[in-house]
């Protein structure tokens, strides 16, 4: 029988870049626009680096790279189209990174609130988690429509814990970026770090408390805070 020593804590998790490889399909809605824009399309090893704030960011960024019009990037026209191609596209070459479910099931049989606290938009990283069987292992799905700020607010990780029905005081965030370091920094929870994902920066240089190479090394990070939580609490008194 597994020890449900995980009971009372809650682990947040980032999407894109973290639980799945999401790039082939965002890349792919990217440069399918810049292409009828009359543009060239970006590589996907440089394009990947631009994933995480959002597909407004992305659209910016994207056509950035492409060196055209910031503002035509920002247009509301051009993020409905591009919202309308990725639904239908969301997850034609998605994957979850490998040891995700398996993992997600371990934390779930030791008692651990599982959500997902992600930039993007909430009915998005639904419909994602739900075409790859996922959406079936969170308390809560919340992107930055569901909460008073996005990250890296804090706000964004104590919210989604919150709706989720977890203790914010007792929450590990997962990542792979600068928004989920900063918003575990600022919500004051610990913060696993994967350097599979998408930073644009290195992964190294974004504080945080463990990187991981792989997402198996997800469940031995964990026991590892916890040990050290539960050491200063017995120092404390």
């Amino acid at each position: 029988m597994t020890d449900r020593d995980l009971e009372g804590w809650t682990i947040a998790f980032d999407l894109d870049g973290t639980l799945v490889d999401s790039a082939p399909d965002l890349i792919g809605t990217l440069n399918r626009l810049l292409v009828e824009e009359g543009l060239a399309p970006v590589a996907m090893e440089e394009a990947q680096k631009l994933i995480g704030s959002g597909a407004r960011a992305l659209l910016v960024h994207g056509f950035e790279a492409a060196g055209a019009s910031v503002e035509r990037a920002k247009s509301d026209e051009l993020f409905q189209r591009f919202l309308t191609d990725y639904s239908a596209h969301i997850a034609d070459g998605s994957q979850p990174f490998e040891g995700v479910v398996e993992t997600l099931e371990r934390l779930t049989e030791r008692g651990a609130l599982l959500v997902v606290a992600t930039n993007k938009r909430s009915d998005l990283s639904e419909l994602l988690l739900q075409k790859l069987d996922l959406a079936r292992h969170f308390a809560a799905i919340v992107g930055p429509d569901r909460v008073s700020a996005r990250k890296p607010s804090g706000a964004h990780l104590k919210e989604a814990v919150a709706q989720a029905g977890g203790d914010p005081e007792r929450a590990i965030m997962v990542g792979d970026a600068a928004p989920d370091a900063g918003a575990a920094r600022d919500a004051g929870m610990p913060c696993i770090l994967t350097t599979f994902g998408y930073t644009p920066v290195p992964v190294e240089t974004l504080g945080g408390d463990v990187l991981i190479d792989a997402f198996e090394d997800v469940e031995e990070a964990i026991d590892g805070i916890l040990s050290d939580f539960y050491v200063l609490k017995a120092l404390r008194g």
